[in-house]
């Protein structure tokens, strides 16, 4: 069984995408990834989800479709994204060095994780501008 991790691609009112910039481990810090975070056990990946965009941004989030299926990641987990919007709250770094909203044109502005890049990449045909 793949270890889950999920991720929110959150999109706002006017087609922007919600970043978030690590904190830690040190090999990641820095980089720029989707919100979320591991499943727990017991837990769907919906939940997670919801739980995770909770924690780390202090949003309430609405999960869309999903992008794409398994995603594989180091150390035999699997990154699983949805589309999510917010429902709820502004979101802050609680977990994060940073967070940005990127327009379709700014999406590769900041430096993503390697394992995020492709799924940015699935995810701009969905943007507005981009």
């Amino acid at each position: 069984m793949d270890k889950v991790v999920v991720g929110a691609a959150i999109v706002d009112g006017n087609g922007r995408l919600l970043t978030a910039q690590r904190a830690d481990p040190p090999e990641l810090a820095g980089g720029w990834e989707f919100p979320g975070g591991k499943v727990d056990p017991g837990e769907d990946d919906r939940t997670a989800l919801v739980r995770e965009c909770e924690e780390e941004l202090g949003v309430l989030i609405e999960v869309g479709q999903q992008i794409g299926g398994d995603w594989p990641l180091a150390g035999g987990y699997v990154l699983r994204v949805w589309l999510a919007r917010i429902v709820e709250g502004e979101p802050e770094a609680k977990e994060h060095l940073d967070l940005r909203w990127l327009a379709g044109h700014e999406l590769y502005d900041v430096p993503w994780l390697p394992a995020d890049l492709p799924i940015v990449r699935a995810v701009q045909g969905r943007l507005g501008g981009g």
